[in-house]
């Protein structure tokens, strides 16, 4: 049996509705299950249950700090390893992201996933192109952002779950196997184009004003991740391409730039009434 971790979340419940859509047995698994699912909570280590499951898609618990979020990783690995899972799915982060203030919990999580002596297959996955279209910020002229002219190599998320899908079930072929799953590049200015509105930049330092501003509601950690993503798009770290997500798919990927502008879209102040 196929289980995905964080059943709940965007990218784990689409890649379990691939699964089953395309007939595979598999469950999910969520700190607070949905009929169906099994309770998996990564910060309960002696309640870990993974007992039947054959494939593993550990869908990274990255929404904390590094410590705690590797430390979570361990724990769903040690369990692996005790009830004996043959093969583990990671959803880690794009080479191109190894400075992106979120990194060395991926990176530390490959490491665990590689010493584990579970078989393992670690898909980098690119930033999504819903979270590109997200950070765009809308004002009474038009949009604007840090991110300047630097494009992102976005990538529609349910690409990465219909990818995650593909791996999980039939892992063997690509056992030991690293993948960079990125799309194609996208700027702001191509999102307001499409949106028939001026983009206006901001400088760096306005940006973290505003993450750290206390009405902005953000958690601690979450500012120095938000910023890194903008410098890191702004000085062109992250436009790079890689075949391998159209490999796996075995079709072209989908237009990031359409689902970065519909979700700006969608923000956009009179769309929301």
């Amino acid at each position: 049996m196929i289980l995905v971790t964080g059943a709940n979340g965007n990218l784990g419940s689409a890649t379990l509705a691939t699964l089953r859509a395309r007939g595979i047995v598999a469950t999910g698994g969520s700190r607070t299950p949905a009929e169906g699912m099994r309770r998996l909570d990564f910060d309960d280590r002696p309640g870990l249950d993974l007992a039947g499951v054959s494939t593993l898609v550990l869908v990274s618990a990255g929404y904390a700090e590094d410590d705690r979020v590797v430390g979570r990783h361990a724990a769903v690995l040690d369990a692996a390893v005790r009830d004996g899972v043959r093969h583990v799915v990671y959803t880690s982060l794009t080479g191109a992201g190894d400075h992106l203030g979120f990194a060395l919990a991926h990176r530390a999580t490959e490491r665990l996933v590689r010493a584990s002596g579970v078989p393992w297959t670690i898909l980098r996955n690119g930033l999504y192109a819903e979270l590109f279209g997200a950070l765009l910020m809308w004002t009474g002229e038009g949009m604007e952002s840090a991110f300047g002219d630097g494009a992102l190599a976005a990538v529609a998320r349910e690409d990465l779950a219909d990818a995650a899908a593909t791996v999980a079930a039939d892992p063997a072929p690509h056992s030991g196997r690293s993948y960079e799953l990125v799309g194609t590049p996208v700027t702001a200015a191509q999102v307001a184009d499409r949106l028939g509105v001026p983009h206006r930049t901001i400088g760096l330092g306005e940006y973290r004003r505003r993450l750290l501003d206390e009405t902005a509601g953000l958690l601690p950690f979450q500012p120095p991740m938000l910023a890194s993503i903008a410098t890191g798009i702004r000085h062109g770290f992250l436009g790079g391409t890689s075949p391998d997500l159209a490999r796996l798919l075995g079709r072209p990927v989908r237009d990031p730039l359409a689902a970065a502008v519909a979700v700006a879209s969608a923000a956009r102040p009179e769309a929301r009434g």
